[in-house]
């Protein structure tokens, strides 16, 4: 399977302030407020959920088309991604706009102050899935992921235009949509991921119940945590996959995204879905075991090993002749 991902690309920019936030407030003065916090540290991080999702899949040698904006500061990013599998010659450079950035600071009590530069992520709505399909030679599967509100839907009815199957995958993005761009956005997906929240959420939002949502979309795939992930279908019983044991949780963020990657990793190699949930959820255990979204490496033997004695020897004999 060839398979498209579009979705966000940004730079984290995450500093730490030895103090609290709290102690250099001044309760009558809060509507003119004028600080500059001192910080220790700084540590930028690659991420967006579209890199980090074809991250994980480079990693797993699938090689994923990367569809995305960026600014000309990706350079040194796009050599990254290209390094590790993925092809990003999709990606629509801005000429007037930076990548999108995040910049937080954490204090000691882990209070956070945070501003999202959304940047050349606003001309994804740009970019249209007939180039992309024309220069890779068609493509099997578009996952839409959190991205420019306005791509999301574009890449969606584009999809529907084409008869191209595509996921969708809202993430942070659900927050801001209200139900008729869910709706849209869902019906006919082949697959729907989200996570326990958002699964209510998007039955909230949209006024449709689970039944409902099952009718519209091929495959339900809704992540549970460290309980693992369920894949539901209209007529047939649900699919449950654990998760690995994990070595150490370091981290939780960016698990979510190399899960997808994994899944659709599965499903490029056509070992069916419990195999891709299996998958995925190894590879999500990397990276909660991490430090950043794509600082973790994939060695083919440990995870083999470990994959063997989550899922067993039946499931890591269909598994291991694909992994690259």
């Amino acid at each position: 399977m060839r398979i498209a991902v579009t979705g966000s690309i940004a730079t984290d920019h995450l500093m730490t302030f030895p103090g609290r936030f709290a102690d250099q407030l001044v309760a009558d003065q809060l509507h003119t407020v004028s600080l500059s916090f001192l910080v220790d540290t700084l540590d930028v991080r690659r991420g967006g959920v579209g890199a980090n999702i074809c991250f994980g899949m480079g990693q797993l040698g699938t090689g994923p088309v990367l569809v995305g904006a960026a600014g000309s500061d990706f350079d040194e990013y796009r050599a990254w991604l290209d390094r590790h599998g993925v092809d990003t010659a999709s990606v629509r450079i801005s000429e007037v706009l930076h990548t999108a950035r995040f910049v937080c600071t954490t204090d000691a009590d882990h209070n956070q102050i945070g501003s999202f530069y959304t940047g050349a992520m606003s001309e994804a709505r740009l970019i249209e899935l007939k180039s992309v399909a024309d220069r890779v030679g068609d493509l099997d599967l578009v996952l839409i992921g959190a991205d420019d509100p306005e791509a999301m839907l574009r890449h969606t009815e584009e999809c529907r235009s084409r008869d191209i199957p595509f996921a969708a995958d809202f993430s942070q993005q659900i927050a801001r949509m209200s139900g008729d761009e869910i709706r849209i956005l869902l019906d006919g997906a082949a697959y729907l991921f989200s996570n326990e929240y958002e699964k209510g959420l998007i039955e909230s939002k949209t006024g449709w119940n689970e039944q409902e949502i099952l009718s519209r979309v091929g495959h339900r795939v809704t992540t549970l945590g460290k309980r693992g992930v369920r894949i539901e279908a209209a007529g047939a019983d649900p699919i449950e996959v654990g998760c690995p044991d994990e070595e150490a949780k370091v981290d939780p963020t960016g698990v979510g995204d190399a899960f997808r990657a994994g899944f659709l990793s599965g499903l490029s190699w056509g070992v069916g879905h419990e195999r891709a949930a299996q998958v995925g959820c190894m590879l999500a255990t990397l990276v909660i075991e991490t430090l950043g979204t794509q600082e973790y490496t994939l060695r083919r033997a440990n995870f083999m090993d470990r994959f063997t004695k989550a899922y067993g020897d039946e499931a890591a004999a269909e598994v291991r002749g694909h992994l690259a």
